[in-house]
């Protein structure tokens, strides 16, 4: 079997760890917030379907363009300015006239797998001017193979999984890893001083984390905390999230108000599989993964408490709970 070199996504985590780049292309990336792109996500958005422009006026857009697995770079956007990412935030982006997949994944600084990854979007190629994208921050680890390393022992080491790593990093089934590879074990564990986090997609540090007593809610009454140990008692991994088990079915509440700005009810999306992101007043956001059903929107304003959704164990899980995130503050379940 051929060796995996590197390729386009290690060319791509070559440039976000400091590698060359065309001034010119620097000069055009005014950056200003964007923690949500308007419109909100829709039910009709092509990238939720996982099939960009097949549905309304999106069908007769042309897709952006792209040149085997990378893609043209946008030397400028037509509205002057280039969103970008704050540090842990999901956000929501309308992609414009002048885009490119790759421009948009430099812009988040994040990898164009890690948009196709957290979208359910099969290839570059199905990305159309006006789809909204979810950029997901994807929680995880940089690593550089060393000899003797394979995806299963990779995966073990960073308590990751073997088929997400796969994925993720665009490999196939058995293909061989080079020595000096890097890849990224999505919800990978930092276990030892030679991994470094990686950029765009690091692990919250909760202990840095604002401390807002009494403002989130139990997003579930009852359940167990799956992930608790001694040495991890609140059982925190990837973005500052818990593991909250119920049965199936199970109601899920609005830790607190705000508005929703995510809400798939199908696909992948990064191994979160059905799930909500609420953006709060307070600058945070709450996220609720691997649900059984969806009854919100985005757009949708949601009281505290309200049933969003019900507990379930799609995308990348092994039995019912729900995987609930705290972006922008502590944890307390």
């Amino acid at each position: 079997m051929r060796a995996a070199h590197a390729g386009f996504f290690s060319s791509m985590v070559r440039f976000f760890s400091g590698g060359e780049v065309d001034a010119a292309d620097i000069e055009t990336k005014t950056s200003v917030s964007a923690a949500i792109a308007m419109p909100l996500l829709g039910s009709s958005n092509a990238a939720q379907s996982g099939q960009a422009g097949s549905s309304g006026e999106k069908a007769d857009l042309p897709p952006l363009l792209t040149v085997q697995d990378n893609a043209f770079v946008a030397s400028r956007n037509p509205a002057g300015t280039l969103p970008s990412s704050s540090s842990d935030q999901i956000t929501v982006y309308t992609v414009l006239a002048g885009d490119t997949p790759s421009s948009i994944a430099e812009r988040f600084d994040v990898s164009l797998n890690t948009i196709l990854w957290a979208n359910s979007i099969r290839n570059a190629n199905m990305i159309r001017i006006g789809d909204q994208l979810v950029i997901l921050p994807v929680s995880g680890v940089k690593y550089e193979v060393k000899k003797g390393d394979t995806i299963e022992s990779i995966a073990k080491q960073f308590k990751g999984d073997a088929d997400e790593i796969l994925r993720f990093n665009g490999l196939a089934i058995g293909e061989l890893l080079a020595v000096g590879d890097t890849i990224i074990i999505p919800d990978g564990e930092i276990a030892g001083a030679s991994v470094a986090v990686s950029s765009g997609t690091g692990v919250s540090r909760p202990s840095t984390l604002p401390d807002f007593v009494g403002y989130f809610l139990r997003p579930i009454n009852g359940g167990r905390n799956v992930r608790a140990t001694k040495a991890n008692p609140h059982g925190l991994h990837g973005y500052n999230g818990v593991d909250l088990a119920a049965p199936l079915g199970s109601s899920v509440l609005a830790s607190a108000e705000g508005t929703i700005i995510v809400a798939r009810t199908s696909g992948w999306n990064g191994g979160y599989g059905r799930y909500i992101v609420i953006a709060h007043p307070n600058g945070t956001q709450t996220l609720y993964g691997h649900l059984y059903k969806v009854f919100v929107s985005a757009g949708n304003h949601i009281a505290q408490g309200a049933i969003i959704g019900s507990v379930g164990s799609s995308g990348n899980s092994t039995g019912p709970h729900v995987h609930f995130e705290i972006r922008g503050a502590k944890n307390p379940f």
